[in-house]
């Protein structure tokens, strides 16, 4: 018989509940009865429940306390509490606490299986509601789609894509995600149509949209002022579904004020965008103003060495140099905890800037280790494991420290990242860049269909490596490939999570301004 949900009954008195506790199981459910509340919460940090029994009278952590826990842990776990008494105070605070029912004892054992029954059903129609509620508007996002959008339609079109990608991912309908995800890629490969016809008009007369390197002066500096901590948090590779999976976690803290997008420069590589967010400028300009700093992909030596220095120089122009600055990278688990431990000290600082590395080396190394590959096979694994590593994070926990001391934390990112599934041959020469998403190059020889091509890199706010260096970046789902040694090449990388190209995923990503509660 498969099972009709995971049970986790608690009661002190859990001993006397055996007939009841057969009874569900004769009903198909797997129950696991426990007899306090501090084991229930340990058995919830490993184990995935449906439903949760709760006695509201156990000696030690009480039912609302336990309540109250489960709560903070799991928002969404339905519980029910069975309580001896009916005060209306109590019944108060339960269902503030947000039980989904109560039930008061003794209880019949077709007391306790209707409850459930109604629990597991209103899951079941959550599903249907989200699959009818998105069918009715696939037609609504096919007509945006065939309206040739501006550039503020993409930001609104990409949102709701993401809003129906995470509520799928709530319900078990394989096939509306499959539809979901036709139309995503639909999506990109008009999206790659606007950016292959708009962005060199963007970039030469700076009327586009927002983009990396205006994105300092119009959603950071119009907010800092001496007084009042500011905290810049630029999270590498973070999407705009990544934000929305921690935002309810990050919410519990803070509240947010504004939330928005940009769009990445191209390349949606760190290198280019994080440069261009600190200096304020395109490659280009910034190669022109500091020549000594900036390095080219095919140069020695760290590309992303100089962003404190682009920063102040920023300021500067900004006229914000007055302000008490501080700038922060983490790179590994020492900086982080070093962070963490410190963050009252930023309290003091007008504007603390903290680049994080996390993400982005997870989707590195989830293209070299094959367990990773494993864990972050599609997007809702590899966005689970981004919301995993956010709640346990230092970063999160040291912002819980200061979340109630009247600052102010600004959270973005350098660039997004889509995971690639069509292969396109690419050859060049010896120095031609190694980037799977984007090339440039001396004499490149590419499948025009799958790229955008920039002759001269000026047109694309780019500095020119060499005379004769062409860009390329990859439309939707494509990366370039070798033709030597190209069905390993293909094998290795298919389904990895790259950035460097032209998406939505990795152009179009999240800014957001929260506050203290």
């Amino acid at each position: 018989m498969s099972t009709q949900g995971e049970i986790l009954w608690v009661d002190d008195e859990i001993d006397s509940l055996k007939s009841q506790i057969l009874f569900l199981k004769n009903k198909g459910y797997e129950v696991t009865p426990l007899s306090n509340g501090h084991d229930a919460l340990e058995l919830l940090k490993d184990k995935i429940v449906d439903v949760v029994l709760l006695d509201e009278s156990m000696p030690g952590l009480t039912g609302l306390e336990t309540l109250a826990k489960i709560k903070e842990m799991l928002p969404q776990l339905p519980v029910v509490m069975i309580t001896k008494n009916e005060a209306e105070n109590i019944m108060e605070d339960a269902l503030g606490s947000q039980i989904t029912d109560y039930l008061i004892k003794p209880v019949n054992p077709n007391q306790v299986l209707l409850s459930l029954k109604k629990i597991m059903d209103t899951k079941r129609l959550v599903s249907e509601k989200t699959t009818t509620a998105y069918q009715q508007d696939f037609r609504n996002l096919f007509m945006a789609l065939s309206s040739n959008p501006n550039h503020e339609e993409w930001k609104d079109l990409y949102k709701k894509l993401v809003y129906w990608e995470l509520e799928m991912g709530k319900s078990n309908s394989d096939e509306m995600m499959e539809v979901l995800q036709s139309q995503k890629t639909e999506a990109n490969t008009e999206f790659f149509k606007y950016i292959s016809k708009n962005y060199a008009n963007w970039i030469k007369d700076d009327k586009g949209p927002l983009m990396s390197h205006r994105v300092f002066e119009k959603k950071v500096a119009p907010f800092l002022k001496q007084g009042k901590p500011t905290f810049l948090i630029v999270i590498d590779n973070l999407r705009l579904d990544h934000w929305k999976a921690i935002q309810p976690i990050l919410s519990e803290s803070l509240r947010v004020i504004d939330e928005d997008q940009y769009y990445s420069i191209l390349p949606t590589a760190t290198q280019y965008c994080r440069n261009a967010i600190f200096a304020g400028m395109l490659p280009i300009d910034i190669a022109a103003h500091f020549p000594l700093e900036w390095k080219n992909d095919d140069e020695d030596g760290g590309k992303n060495l100089y962003e404190e220095l682009f920063l102040r120089n920023q300021l500067k122009h900004l006229k914000l140099d007055n302000l008490k600055t501080q700038y922060i990278k983490i790179t590994n688990n020492d900086d982080a905890k070093s962070m963490e431990e410190n963050i009252h000290n930023c309290l003091s600082n007008d504007l603390t800037v903290i680049v994080y590395n996390f993400v982005d080396m997870l989707s590195h190394a989830r293209t070299e280790m094959e367990v990773l590959k494993e864990l972050a096979g599609d997007e809702i694994s590899y966005r689970s494991l981004v919301e995993s590593w956010f709640e346990h994070s230092p970063l999160h926990r040291a912002l819980r420290k200061i979340a109630d001391k009247n600052i102010q934390v600004l959270l973005t990112t350098d660039h997004g990242s889509t995971r690639v599934k069509t292969p396109s041959k690419c050859v060049g020469d010896r120095a031609t860049t190694a980037n799977l998403r984007y090339k440039h190059g001396r004499n490149l020889q590419y499948e025009e269909r799958d790229v955008l091509a920039f002759r001269d890199p000026k047109f694309a706010g780019l500095p020119r490596p060499n005379v004769s260096s062409t860009f390329i970046f990859a439309k939707g789902d494509v990366f370039l490939c070798y033709p030597n040694n190209y069905n390993h090449f293909v094998n290795y990388y298919k389904n990895t999570f790259q950035h460097g190209g032209i998406s939505l995923e990795e152009m179009i990503i999240p800014v957001v301004r929260l506050e203290s509660k």
